[in-house]
This record gives structure tokens, sequence and C-alpha cells, in this order.
């Protein structure tokens, strides 16, 4: 027993070149594969993030406006109401955000625009982000 495991650590060979290159192509194709990927799904998780906020804000302005803080527009009208004037009903919006609007159409808070990025992202009351009008 003792001859065989010295003949087998005599015996050691290291990688051949074609099974190193081998491993090198296929940790290319995973990487490949799996960075797209995970850029997707940290814009998925960033756009996420956005929609909770968003939430969170309108969920302030139906509180404002149940206590009568802010005054809905009337029918078939749309305005749009700042952050300053809600803002004791939300805990706490990032600072990225350089506005933060809620829209109100016949009384009732129908979405919200956060700027952020230099870019507004309009989103309806069910904090889905609302596509660009052209496209």
């Amino acid at each position: 027993m003792l001859q065989k495991c010295r003949k087998m650590l005599r015996n050691e060979k290291g990688l051949t070149l074609i099974e190193l290159l081998a491993v090198v192509v296929i940790l290319g194709i995973i990487a490949a594969i799996a960075i797209p990927s995970i850029g997707n799904i940290i814009e998925k998780s960033r756009n996420d993030a956005h929609s909770a906020t968003a939430l969170q804000v309108m969920s302030g302005a139906r509180l404002a406006i149940a206590n009568g803080d802010i005054q809905p527009s009337g029918d078939a009208t749309e305005t749009e109401h700042g952050l300053e004037t809600f803002s004791t009903y939300v805990e706490k919006i990032d600072s990225k955000y350089t506005v933060v609007k809620v829209i109100t159409k016949n009384g009732k808070v129908s979405g919200a625009t956060l700027t952020y990025d230099g870019s507004a992202k309009i989103f309806n009351a069910d904090g889905e982000i609302v596509p660009p009008a052209g496209g």
C-alpha cells in the first residue's frame, strides 16, 4: 500500500495546455451569460425601488387629501402637488430625487412623477412606470 502511494506521488502530472484552455473557454462562456443577467437584475431592482418610493409618496398624498392638507383638483383636470405640501405624511425620501410630485385627477391620486439622475419617470396609481408618450 505504501509503495502504491509513493508511486502515485512520483507520477504526479499537471494540467495539459488543452485542458487549461478548455477551462478558460468554459469560464468565458459562463461570464458572457452571467454578466448581462446581473445587469438586468440590478436594473430591475432599481426600478422596483423607484416604484416603492412612488407608492410611498402617493400613500402620503392620499393621507394628506383625507386630512384636508391637499385640495385635489376638480373634475377632468390634472394637478401636480410637490413633496413639500404633504411631506409630513412621508417618512423619508432619498435625496437623489430632485423633484417629487403627485398627480391628482378627478379628486383622486392618479400617479406620481419622480425626477432623479436628470430624468423624470411617471408612475401610475399602481406604482408602475408609465412608458413615454412616443414609444
